[in-house]
This record gives structure tokens, C-alpha cells and sequence, in this order.
């Protein structure tokens, strides 16, 4: 009798048999599960697996190979009777290997190959850090176009005047509105009252005397050869064939308006930041750049051949307050397209230190279209006290010109839109500008006007207050014209956006924030519906109060009031540390701007508030900080350059404040440095450092790692 067979025997026969051939389900690997209460990573926590730091190590540990094998050698040569070689420095930085082989010892060795490049909106410093001094180029480029800048707008002329309805000009009372009338009339009163205040002469009727001497004298007319000055224009070739495609730095301005092709002047700086206005692609904004700095490079430095700029490294001076596109398209410009060894970065205000000498201050930097305050301590600048004011030197001297207009200036057809005008203007002002009071007084003047092609005419003229009230516009702002500044913001030129959320990542500060809350305007109010119809008991709507901003100089108010030993304990440093109501920022003052704010509002304010709001912010409630930086308030820049500035400056804070009048001290950049070079010579300095600028970036760390090597190589938080 046969028994029953079992399943796998049935299966056997049947070939349905399962049988194990090792063989995975699927070739894709199996990872295990992580154990989630207990496991580790050593991902991006060592130097070694950090690019930028490996390649410093390796280069570090290579040369001190070569080093070694270099000692090896000489004192294996050494013969008895002989002087031995001294032994040779094993940890020296990158700037030897550059500046091997050109002659040169001591500090001039450390500089001789290294470029130093410090742009601004109207002129671009450049020069070797071994220079005492820069080389100062005018930032334009002028460009082959069918009309000139004088002829845009339909020849619309700077500063702007009203017209009446058959095109002709308004009186020079009434030609800039009166909004300016207004408070150029205010501006006058209150130096009549603040004179007299002060026991100085006040004639009654100085403006009338003015305005009859400017009204009745006419110029004189100067032969060219009868001028010992006159100008050497820029020469154009007649054929067009032969003009050059552009012509950058000084030649530029001195182009005539009339010349055969014509030329329009294009400056890629504005305010500080791109000028999106004058261009169409930033792909051309990005060359124009990258023209003038090269032609700067070839003419004023004396390195024609672009092929020896790669023995060089470069140091490159940024805003405090910076956008994140502009420094990473400096950074491709410098290494890519010029060819750099290496590249570092530094901001204006730790520069300003480094040319000056300061361990801690509160630097006010006024150049020609912009102004930043940056409180400065132990060589870091602090994020939250970063201020930057849309306006500076070009400002004043439009409203010097609008003054003089107004008080019947002889040239009345002076248009700083056009090239010599512009330069006639900036001359007037650097002349005659002060704010110093004992020089106010009805005084006879005189200026030439040279222009291509005409004869040299010499104007005599007379000042009174103008000379005073223009510059006085760094405290009254207002009075600037600031309605072209936000023209086409954005246009070309997104702003830089955070990889993951998308959200604007360009660099705030509480300070800033706080200026601009005091500058936006209030929010529209909202009606409150009290019956069906949404009115009021009287039938008029009701609108809800609404919450008024604060006032970021409160805390001066409250330390002053405050005795030093009432005062607590000061908040840490650390912003992340959160502080209570009325310690800290504000809720008006919170660093998370609505973004929209920042691009759509200037920010323009008082300087003394704006020298203020960034010490409040800086010093963050601790007193001792707040008279360290009152007491070292460091003023530069070409703007600051009007006589009697410092000591204007320091009586107006002394007025804020009074409680620290003690206290406020207005510093100069010392052994006599000229205030337009000082950050220029902080970059040289920074750039000659030894053993402790680990700041460079090269060639190979860009190519591998792009714009991200910047968050390892910046002194500061990118």
C-alpha cells in the first residue's frame, strides 16, 4: 500500500517547489532603522571635512614641509668657519609666496602684491597695499549713445524748475515750489534767531543787499588764450570710425557735451547700491563695473597685461549694510573674469578702524549719495547698529545750487546734468560751504566757467547764509530732493532669496529698521462700524486709533533719568536672548522688517538721531558701551569735509542728550590721514596681515564650492 504523500512532495512533482537561491528580493540596499535614543553623526563637525579649512591645513602643512627640506639643505651645505643659516620661519602666511622675487622687504613686501579696491557711487580708490596713498578715479563710464545725459527728459535740466504755461521760467522764488520755499524761508529764520541767541551780528537786510548785487552784475568775458587755467577737454576723433566704444575715470567727465559721436555718462553706482535706472540688462551694469575697475588696474597701477594678475590678490571694501548679490557677483568678477590669486573681504567701518587705528567707535562715513553709521568694537561690527542713509555730499551741492538760484545766482542756466556744470557745481561748494557762524555775512565771490568751445566767463556773485543752510541739510533732510532715489528699485535686479523658504536674505539691522519705521508712513486707519450702516452716532465714521510707532531713542531718555546704580544687570550680547518689554527692542524695532519696507522706503533721517538710534542699539542697555561709543564718534568721508563739521556735530549731540554731554567726543582720523582714504588704507593694513587672515578665498575653493565658500572665509555672518 503506497502512503499518502505530503505537500512538498506533491509540490517537488509538480515543479512548484520553493527553493532558496541566496538571492536578495531587490538590489537596492536595506538600511536599517536608526535608533532614536541613541545615535551620532561626525557629518561637517571636523576641520578636515570642511573644504576651505582642509585645503588651508594641507597648504599650511606643505609649506612648512618645503620649509624644512629648505633648512635641510642649508645646513647641509654648511662648512665649518662659516656663519650659519638662521632658521626659517615655519608658519608664515599666503603673502609670501606672492610677493616672492620683486625686490622688496620688510612691510612693502607684504603689500606689493596685493590690489586694494574700495568703489563708491562717484569715486572708485584703488591702489597696491604698499601705496601710502590711493589712486582716486571718478566711478563713470561714458558710452557711445545718441544723446547725452544733458539732452534726456527732453533736456529737462537739475535741479528741476517750474515752468508757466508758455514754457517760461518761474521767478527764482517761486521756481522750486513751494515746499522748498517753505522751509528754506524756516531755515533762515532760525539761524537769524539762533545767531542772535548767540550775540552775533545780524544785519537786517543782508538777503535784499544779496539779491540786488546778484540780480545787476553781469560776467566777464575771458579769452581762452587769455586763461592760465583753461581745461584740456578729452579729444574725439572726427571720424566716428575711430572713437573709442567708451572712455572711463577722468577723461570721461571731460568729454565735451558737444562732441561728434556723442556720449552718454553711465555711473553703475547709485546711493550705494546698483543703478538699475540708467541700464536695461544687469549683464551690461555687471561690464561696466568690471570696465572701469580693469581700466583703473591697467592705467593707474601700471599692470597692463592680464596675464599678471594672477600673481596678485585682491582685497575688496563692501558696505556695512551690503546685499548679498552684489558681493558674490564682486566675488565671480575678481576670480573668474580678472583672474585673481585670491580674494577676501572686508567691510567699510572695520576698515575705517584699521586705517585709523581705533579698537572701538561709532564710524560715521559720509560719501557723496550715501551715509552709514556702524558702532565698532574689538574688530567685529555689531549687525544691529548698521545704518545706512540715502543721502550725502552730491545732495548738498544740489541744494546749495537750488539756494543760490533762489536768491537770484547769476548763472541761472547752470544744469548739473551737464558734465562741466557738474564740476563747476562741486567746486562752488568745496569753496565756499561751512558751519562755522562767524563767517555768515554778505560776501563777494567769484567763479569761471569754462565750457568746450566758449570762451572762459568769469561771474562775481555774492553769499550769505547758503554757504551754512546747504550743509545743514545732513540735520534736516527734508530739504534734499530724495523723490528720484527709489526710481526703478528692483527693476533689473531681484533681491537674493533664501535657497529653502525663499524669503529675502540680504543682511538687516534693528537700527536700520527703526529708521525706516520712523520714516515709512503710517498705516491707513480703519473704520469701526458703530451701527448697521458702519457710522458713528453722527453719522461720521469712526475710526480705530492707531498704535504709534516707538521712539528708538527712548532708552537715552530712560539711562539719563536712571542713576548708574540703578541700573540692572545689561542684556547679554547674544541676540537670541529674549528681554523684556521696554529692555530690549521694541516690538517697532524687531529685525524681521516686512520686506517690502526696505525696498520701498528710503531710509532718511536726522544724522545726529541716526549717530544716536545706532549707539542705542549697539550698546544695547549697557552704559558703559553707550559712553565708549559717544565718547569715540569717528567721522570720514568726503561729505564730512566742510569746515566747522565736527564741532557742529558734536554741539548738536551734546543737545540730544545733555545728560552725556560730558561724554560726546568727535574723533578725526589721525596722523593727519586725509577722511576720503581711511577705509582704503584699512584694506591695505587688513591685507598685510600675517598668520591671523584666514579671509582669503581662492581659485579651486570658488570652483568647488561657488558662493557658499563665503559663510566659512567672512569675518562676519553671511
Amino acid at each position: 500500500m503506497v502512503g499518502k504523500k505530503s505537500g512538498k512532495a506533491l509540490l517537488r512533482e509538480e515543479g512548484l517547489e520553493r527553493t532558496d537561491n541566496n538571492m536578495d528580493l531587490s538590489t537596492w540596499p536595506q538600511v536599517n532603522m536608526i535608533n532614536q535614543k541613541n545615535y551620532y553623526t561626525e557629518y561637517l563637525k571636523r576641520d578636515d571635512q570642511i573644504l576651505p579649512l582642509r585645503l588651508q591645513q594641507e597648504e599650511r602643512r606643505n609649506r612648512m614641509t618645503t620649509n624644512a627640506k629648505d633648512r635641510d639643505r642649508a645646513l647641509a651645505q654648511f662648512k665649518p668657519g662659516e656663519i650659519p643659516v638662521p632658521d626659517i620661519e615655519m608658519d608664515l602666511d599666503d603673502d609670501v609666496g606672492l610677493d616672492e622675487g620683486n625686490g622688496l622687504v620688510g612691510q612693502d613686501a607684504l603689500g606689493s602684491k596685493i590690489i586694494v579696491i574700495h568703489p563708491g557711487s562717484q569715486n572708485l580708490r584703488i591702489g597696491l597695499a604698499s601705496d601710502a596713498l590711493p589712486k582716486t578715479v571718478p566711478m563713470v563710464i561714458a558710452r557711445r549713445s545718441p544723446i547725452n545725459e544733458s539732452e534726456e527728459d527732453g533736456g529737462e535740466p537739475r535741479p528741476k524748475r517750474l515752468k508757466l504755461d508758455n514754457d517760461r521760467l518761474m521767478e527764482p522764488e517761486k521756481m522750486f515750489g513751494d515746499e522748498f520755499a517753505s522751509q528754506y524761508g524756516t531755515m533762515c529764520t532760525d539761524l537769524k534767531v539762533h545767531m542772535r541767541s548767540h550775540k552775533r551780528r545780524v544785519l537786517p537786510n543782508s538777503k535784499e543787499l544779496i539779491v540786488n548785487y546778484n540780480k545787476r552784475t553781469p560776467p566777464e568775458t575771458i579769452s581762452e588764450h587769455n586763461d592760465p587755467l583753461r581745461i584740456d577737454w578729452t579729444e574725439i576723433p572726427s571720424d566716428p570710425r575711430k572713437a573709442p566704444a567708451f572712455v572711463t575715470g577722468k577723461d570721461a567727465l571731460r568729454i565735451p557735451d558737444s562732441s561728434n559721436p556723442k556720449y552718454k555718462l553711465f555711473w553703475p553706482l547709485r546711493q550705494g547700491w546698483y543703478n538699475e535706472h540708467d541700464y536695461d540688462e544687469k549683464r551690461v551694469l555687471y561690464d561696466d563695473i568690471a570696465v572701469i575697475i580693469e581700466e583703473a588696474i591697467r592705467t593707474q597701477l601700471n599692470i597692463p597685461r592680464k596675464k599678471d594678475w594672477m600673481q596678485y590678490g585682491c582685497v575688496f571694501v563692501v558696505p556695512d549694510l551690503y546685499e548679498r548679490r552684489y558681493v558674490t557677483q564682486i566675488l565671480r568678477m575678481l576670480l573668474r573674469d580678472f583672474g585673481f590669486a585670491r580674494v577676501c573681504f572686508i567691510q567699510e567701518s572695520l576698515a575705517a578702524t584699521f586705517g585709523a587705528g581705533y579698537t572701538s567707535a561709532c564710524v560715521v562715513d559720509i560719501g557723496a549719495q550715501k551715509t552709514s553709521v556702524c558702532c565698532v568694537e574689538e574688530g567685529m561690527c555689531l549687525e544691529n547698529s548698521r545704518i545706512n542713509l540715502k543721502y550725502g555730499g552730491t545732495d548738498v551741492t544740489e541744494t546749495f545750487i537750488k539756494m543760490m538760484l533762489f536768491d537770484h545766482f547769476p548763472y541761472s542756466g547752470i544744469n548739473l546734468n551737464r558734465r562741466y556744470d557738474f564740476l563747476l557745481a562741486e567746486e562752488i561748494k568745496i569753496k565756499f560751504c561751512t558751519l562755522n557762524e562767524g563767517d555768515i555775512s554778505p560776501q563777494p565771490a567769484d567763479f569761471h566757467l569754462r565750457a568746450s568751445g566758449q570762451p572762459t566767463r568769469k561771474y562775481f556773485f555774492k553769499t550769505y547764509d547758503e554757504i551754512l543752510l546747504a550743509p545743514q541739510g545732513y540735520f534736516r533732510p527734508s530739504i534734499f530732493d530724495h523723490s528720484w532715489k527709489l526710481r526703478d528699485r528692483r527693476r533689473i535686479i531681484d533681491r537674493s532669496r533664501d535657497l529653502y523658504d525663499g524669503s529675502p536674505n540680504d543682511p538687516t539691522s534693528t537700527a536700520q529698521s527703526a529708521i525706516i519705521a520712523m520714516t515709512a508712513p503710517p498705516p491707513p486707519q480703519n473704520t469701526v462700524a458703530i451701527n448697521g450702516n458702519g457710522d458713528g452716532p453722527d453719522g461720521m465714521a469712526v475710526s480705530t486709533p492707531v498704535r504709534q510707532l516707538p521712539n528708538p531713542l527712548q532708552r537715552f531718555s530712560e539711562q539719563e533719568r536712571t542713576s548708574h546704580s540703578a541700573i540692572g544687570t545689561p542684556a547679554p550680547d547674544d541676540d537670541d536672548t529674549p528681554a523684556p518689554q521696554g529692555e530690549g527692542e521694541t516690538s517697532g524695532m524687531k529685525n524681521e522688517l516686512d520686506p517690502s519696507l526696505r525696498d520701498d522706503v528710503l531710509p532718511i533721517a536726522p544724522l545726529d538721531v541716526a549717530i544716536l538710534t545706532s549707539i542705542v542699539h549697539g550698546a544695547r542697555n549697557d552704559d558703559r558701551k553707550t559712553r565708549d561709543f559717544l565718547g569715540g564718534v569717528m567721522v570720514i568721508g568726503g561729505g564730512s569735509q566742510v569746515p566747522g563739521f565736527y564741532t557742529y556735530l558734536e554741539e548738536r549731540l551734546k543737545e540730544s542728550r545733555p545728560g552725556f554731554a560730558k561724554d560726546v567726543m568727535i574723533g578725526t582720523p589721525p596722523r593727519e590721514l586725509d577722511p576720503q582714504g581711511v577705509v582704503w588704507k584699512g584694506g591695505s593694513v587688513f591685507g598685510k596681515l600675517r598668520q591671523t587672515n584666514d579671509s582669503w578665498i581662492n581659485k579651486i575653493e570658488h570652483d568647488r564650492l561657488g558662493a557658499r565658500v563665503l559663510a566659512y572665509k567672512l569675518m562676519w555672518a553671511w
